[in-house]
């Protein structure tokens, strides 16, 4: 019997009724809601308050953790987001014995944790010991307590449901043992009948070399990803609160988005490139190379498709598909009459700082003596790159300015003059083009635009080259 592995989004996972209904009563295949494998993301808000917040930077436990060696503001976070947690709780399971568990299960979890923030915090109080050293496994402990309430809750839930639902640990958690995050999959498993039971798993494991130095907040994904490759599924499912669509309705308009029903992995790519995941690309990458396709579902309108993502297919006809982008990107450039003929080493040293800072490089520009990286980060990190550099580049002049990357994306954009027609739209919403990229590959085009132009840029982009064609129900309807 040929299965699914499906995981479930934050956000879905905040409205257990629609997860129970949307997601676990109504199966891909006819006829029974088993052979498959459910794992879930923490829930919604979490893992921000876990660690710190995805987008704003805001810290959370970990960052207040990490800050001070004498602080203490990390207790107050930890017991405030405990309560949160206990209030989750209560109002999924009601009064009574089901919520008395689920409390003892939490309260353990969370109560291992202080202590051993609190001894950590001691020991590193003496010399001999650094916190720094420590760092990435307090991370992976934090972000392990997420993923492990919200399965047990489902799990338990499901099971007072009517559903034989079994909740799988890959956490470690109180594990002696240091194994590869594949032994820990294949051990979990190997007693599990699909045909019989629901798995519901964690979206954080744990392996001996640690997830998120790796793949940071897209470790429930990879999770997801190896699962189906070692379980040998024949599909994947994401489930999340909103369609994988032509553009973002709440800058263009409901009425003039259009789901888009299917694609592949390149586009994928680059909408990851861009911070607006379908999935992990470190992710992707195994269930392309297994040829397993991925499926991307709105949980809250079960009745649609989706969108299908696949390694080969092509748009029937050359088409863009999606209008993206990304807004406080900072350009970092680096002018230097020195560069011509050695661009190589001067672009080997910049990648190495911005790596070195853990910058997220979105799009470059190169010429004979400059080279511009566009990046994704914050100010403070903009300014030690550029520090660094210009220590070892005392006579290059370095700028830096905020501005936004609009792109056009689809599955194949071998489309003449349409580079053209996109400038055009642009032109005619007087919006300035600061540099502009479009590769052999053909599947993306970037606009670099001032930063207070990117609503309107999206908006004229997907005005002139997706509106135009009067899609319907989708761009190539998924089956």
């Amino acid at each position: 019997m040929t299965h699914t592995v499906e995981k479930i989004g934050g956000t879905s996972m905040n409205d257990y009724v629609a997860v129970r209904d949307n997601i676990i009563m109504r199966p891909p295949r006819e006829g029974t809601m088993y052979g498959r494998i459910i794992v879930v993301s923490a829930y919604g808000g979490i893992t921000d308050r876990l660690l710190e917040h995805k987008k704003s930077g805001k810290p959370g436990v970990f960052s207040m953790f990490a800050d001070g060696i004498n602080d203490e503001s990390w207790k107050d976070a930890l017991q405030a987001l405990k309560d949160d947690m206990l209030a989750i709780n209560q109002s999924l399971f009601g009064e009574g014995e089901m919520l008395d568990e689920a409390n003892a299960f939490i309260n353990e979890r969370l109560d291992d944790a202080e202590r051993c923030l609190s001894d950590l915090k001691s020991l590193c109080r003496h010399g001999h010991f650094s916190l720094d050293a420590h760092l990435a496994t307090v991370k992976e402990m934090l972000a392990s307590l997420g993923e492990a309430h919200s399965a047990w809750n489902t799990a338990a839930l499901l099971g007072r449901d009517g559903v034989n639902a079994c909740y799988v640990d890959l956490t470690g958690w109180r594990s002696n043992a240091q194994v590869p995050l594949d032994e820990r999959i294949a051990t979990a498993f190997r007693d599990i009948d699909l045909q019989r039971q629901l798995p519901i798993v964690t979206g954080y494991g744990h392996s001996d070399s640690g997830l998120m130095s790796v793949f940071d907040r897209g470790y429930s994904e990879m999770i997801f990803s190896r699962i189906a490759v070692l379980t040998g599924a024949s599909e994947t499912v994401i489930h999340k609160e909103f369609h994988l669509s032509s553009a973002d309705p709440r800058l263009v308009g409901k009425e003039q988005v259009v789901p888009i029903g299917r694609t592949n992995y390149d586009v994928a790519d680059q909408l990851a490139n861009l911070g607006m995941e379908a999935i992990h690309p470190k992710a992707a990458k195994g269930l392309r190379r297994n040829n397993i396709s991925l499926r991307v579902k709105n949980t809250f309108e079960p009745e649609h498709p989706g969108t299908l993502i696949t390694s080969d297919y092509l748009s029937s006809e050359p088409c863009v598909e999606i209008i993206a982008g990304r807004e406080g990107v900072y350009a970092l450039e680096m002018f230097d009459q020195d560069m011509v003929g050695n661009v190589d080493q001067y672009d080997r040293d910049i990648l190495a700082c911005i790596h070195r800072f853990r910058a997220h490089i979105v799009s470059k520009d190169i010429n004979a003596n400059t080279i511009t990286h566009y990046l994704f980060t914050n100010i403070k990190t903009i300014r030690r790159i550029r520090r660094e550099l210009e220590k070892q580049y005392p006579e290059a002049e370095m700028n830096q300015t905020k501005v936004a990357i609009v792109s056009a994306i689809g599955s194949d954009m071998q489309v003449s003059g349409i580079l053209a027609r996109a400038v055009g739209a642009l032109a005619e919403s007087r919006i300035s083009v600061l540099a502009m990229h479009q590769s052999m590959r053909q599947v993306d085009m970037q606009f670099v635009v001032n930063e207070e132009d990117y609503a309107q840029a999206i908006k004229s982009l997907h005005r002139s080259l997706v509106e135009v064609h009067e899609h319907t129900n989708a761009i190539s309807l998924a089956s």
